[in-house]
Formats: C-alpha cells, structure tokens, sequence
C-alpha cells in the first residue's frame, strides 16, 4: 500500500490521474499546504515580461515540433529562472490533468498572463492556430515592452545626473562651507556677500537637513499614494500627456501600443466592441483608456469606431482616418498596424530630439552650480588677502 500527495484541481481529477498510473484510490483527503518561507518569497517576487516572452516562444517552438502541451510546459518548468512562475506552471500543468484547457489554467494567474493574451490564446485552441497565436502574442509583447523601456532608458541619463548632483551640493553645503565658515570666522575676516550667503546656507542646511529630508520622504511617499489611487493614477496619467515633449511622446507611444493591440485582436477575429473593451483593459493609461471605454459604448449605438474616435483629441488625426478606411475596406488590422510604426517611428525621433537639448542643459546646469561654488570660495580667498589677514 503506498501513501503520498499529489496536486489536482479536484478529487476526482485526482483519482482519474491515480488510475492512469495504475493506482487504486483506497482513501483521500485535502491537504492544506504548510507555510512556506520559500513559497511566499516566491508568490511576491517580481517575474520580468522577458520571462513571459521567452515562455510564449519556446512553447510554440515546443508544440509545433509534436510534443504534447503536458510535456512541454514540465520541460518549460524544469528551465524557468524564475520561482513565482514555476509555482505558477506547477498549478497550471495540474489543471491540465484534470481536463482544463491551456487559456483557462493560464486565466486564473493574471499575474503572469494577462487577460488579453488567455483570450487571445483560447481564440487560437478554438481555430487550431494555437502556436502561431503564441508567435504572435510573444512578438506584441516585445514591441510593447522596447516602446516602454524607450523613455526609460532616455531619462536615465539625465535623472542621474540630477541625482548626483544634487547629492554632490548637499555634501558641499553640509560639511565643506561650514568648515570653511569655521576658518574664516576664527580669522576675523570680512567676507564677500556671496560667500556668506552660501556658508550660512551651508550651516542651515546642516542643523535642517534631516527633518528636510524626512519632509521631502513624506512627501514622495504621500504622492506615491495619491498616484495608487484611481483618482490620482488619472490625473497623473493626464499630466503626462501634457507635459512638453514628453507629454507628446508618451501620447504617441500609447497610441502605437493601442493599434497594435487592436490589430493584434481583430486578426484573431474578435469582434470590434470585444477589442475595444480588452485593449481598454489593458492600457497603461487611465486618460485613454476612458477614451476607450467612451468609444465602445457609442459603437454598442451603431456609430462604428472612427466616429466616435473622431469625437476625442486622444485619438490623433491619422489614427482616426486610418480607422475610417480600414472600416470601409476590412483591412483595420493592416491599416493600425502601418499607424503604430508611424507613430513609434515619430516618437522615436521626438525622443532622441529631447535627449539632445536636455544632456546639454543639463550639462550647463552643474556647470553653473560648480561655478557658483567656485567662485565663492575664491572670493572670500581673494578678499582675506586683501584684508592683509
């Protein structure tokens, strides 16, 4: 008689997958998992989009050379870096013994895969295009992510240099001017206007820093908060779009991220309201995604999707028009798809535009702040000379 644990969806998905491997169930009861240090480090550990991509690729490379899904997703598991996402594979190859089908196991982990991509995914086991769906979502998913690291990787730059010089004032402030406040007053000299103001801003910033600091905390985590918020998310999404240069690159990088997502879904052959609604969903911005929503809701009256767009300045001329024809034509996936490249290619150049005014701005910001120092330091140097001190 042989005792053990096994994981299943139900009971009796557990007994079926006993007998198929010759066992005969004399008795069963649930067993509630045990805390788990390992396990919960897991569950709240981050999984990078890169994983998830890498995962989509290799399944369909997996499944279009004849290996069964079972076997594919064990073999995906065993190579997985990532623990949270093992866990996760673990529970879904158990719900596929027990009878699931892949889209709905992989829905009940919208941590992982989204609710677009199960959908995409049932849409393609329904067609018989299931490894060319998770070629294409894999792909979808490597533009969005090369358009969001973009401004990241563009503000890393300059960010960093703020941050450095910032940190660099603050120890100029707090522990060189006052020593130099220190020498200068123990030698009674007279100092220049600008020397003095710069020491006593030296020793005012040392006795208030840290309560500045603690205040400059509270205030970055109160903003944080506030932005978690749905109120806040929205206003801060708003203020991202109009803001200068920036503003305009995240709006048409959005828009990109948009037309691709609907192009993606109506290639697949959902219905226009049913795109809508996911790409809603799925927006990384609150302030289009309500344009979204609106749109939906008077397409559902009849309207089609280019008249409402036409109503909201979210959605930009071209879009607009390109939707129009690719409505009358039937070839809205083909159209969107030639407006997401003009919209990358065009925030591309914006971006790389911005970049090269703000590395020289910036440049000439910490130039001056270093002058600034420099001379008052000069100054007084000069001036205790002159004093015959």
């Amino acid at each position: 008689m042989a005792r053990g644990t096994l994981a299943a969806t139900s009971e009796d998905a557990a007994t079926e997958l006993l007998g198929q491997s010759g066992f005969q169930v004399l008795s069963m009861r649930q067993v509630t998992r045990s805390f788990s240090l390992e396990k919960l480090m897991a569950r709240y550990s981050r999984t990078r989009p890169a994983e998830i991509i890498l995962f989509y690729r290799q399944l369909a490379l997996l499944l279009g050379s004849g290996i069964d899904i079972i076997t594919a997703l064990e073999l995906l598991q065993q190579q997985t870096t990532s623990q949270a996402l093992v866990m996760a594979l673990g529970e879904v190859i158990s719900e596929l013994r027990g009878g699931s089908r892949l889209s709905v196991a992989l829905r009940k982990h919208p941590r992982f895969f989204s609710d677009t991509s199960c959908r995409l995914l049932h849409i393609g086991e329904e067609t018989g295009s299931f490894e060319s769906t998770l070629q294409h979502l894999a792909e979808h998913m490597e533009k969005e992510q090369a358009a969001a690291k973009g401004i990241k990787g563009a503000l890393a730059y300059p960010i960093l240099a703020a941050v450095i010089t910032m940190v660099v004032v603050a120890v100029l402030l707090m522990f060189v001017f006052p020593a130099f406040g220190d020498l200068y007053g123990s030698l009674g000299a007279e100092l220049p206007a600008m020397t003095s103001a710069m020491i006593e801003a030296g020793n005012l910033f040392r006795k208030f820093g840290g309560h500045l600091f603690l205040v400059l905390v509270a205030v970055v985590l109160s903003g944080v908060a506030y932005v978690r918020t749905p109120k806040g998310r929205y206003r801060w999404d708003r203020l991202l779009l109009s803001l200068p240069i920036i503003g305009r690159v995240s709006h048409l990088k959005e828009l990109a991220r948009i037309c691709r997502s609907i192009s993606l879904l109506f290639h697949a052959g959902m219905p226009v309201t049913e795109v809508i609604r996911l790409t809603a969903r799925a927006s990384g911005n609150k302030v289009v995604a309500e344009a979204l929503d609106r749109a939906e809701k008077d397409m559902l009256k009849g309207e089609g999707l280019s008249r409402p767009m036409a109503k909201n300045p979210i959605f930009l001329p071209l879009m607009v028009q390109m939707v129009r024809i690719g409505e009358e034509t039937g070839n809205l996936d083909t159209n969107l798809q030639a407006v997401a490249q003009n919209y990358e290619v065009e925030a591309e150049d914006k971006l790389k535009a911005a970049i090269g005014m703000i590395q020289p701005a910036m440049t000439l910001v910490i130039g001056l702040m270093i002058a600034v120092i420099a001379l008052s330091l000069t100054t007084a140097m000069y001036s205790i000379y002159g004093q015959g001190i």
